[in-house]
């Protein structure tokens, strides 16, 4: 799945590059679209009394995306487990790799217990793309 961002003033740092804590709040935007695309959105979830949480983030900075850049997020689950999924996401500029990003999450109830996933969201996973 893409969506796209368009680099705003308030992202920036005092080097006039996007702040390195923005990214983060860019992927998971991406990823919260791309449950809804699935028929998973957080709502939907919530109802259920189900969550989706991270347990482990890692990021790779390539290079500097700065003012009125439009970044292109692609997201993309690599990975089902049967409490967990793997995703992984870019950031990218004109086709140039700006950021990469590998998330693993877990579905846990209200309570933050785990607990397996939803049923048909395999199914919806394959869709995805």
């Amino acid at each position: 799945m893409q969506s796209e961002v368009i680099v705003r003033f308030g992202d920036l740092d005092p080097y006039n590059h996007v702040n390195h804590a923005r990214y983060f709040t860019y992927f998971e935007s991406a990823r919260i679209e791309a449950l809804e695309e699935m028929g998973f959105g957080m709502g939907l979830m919530l109802e259920a009394g189900i969550q989706i949480v991270l347990v482990e983030v890692r990021a790779a900075f390539h290079v500097a995306a700065g003012l009125h850049d439009r970044l292109v997020i692609t997201t993309e689950v690599v990975e089902v487990g049967r409490a967990t999924t793997t995703w992984h996401q870019e950031a990218r500029r004109d086709g140039e790799l700006v950021v990469s990003l590998d998330v693993k999450a877990a579905f846990t109830n209200l309570e933050g217990r785990p607990r397996r996933l939803p049923e048909g969201f395999a199914d919806a996973v394959s869709r995805l793309a």
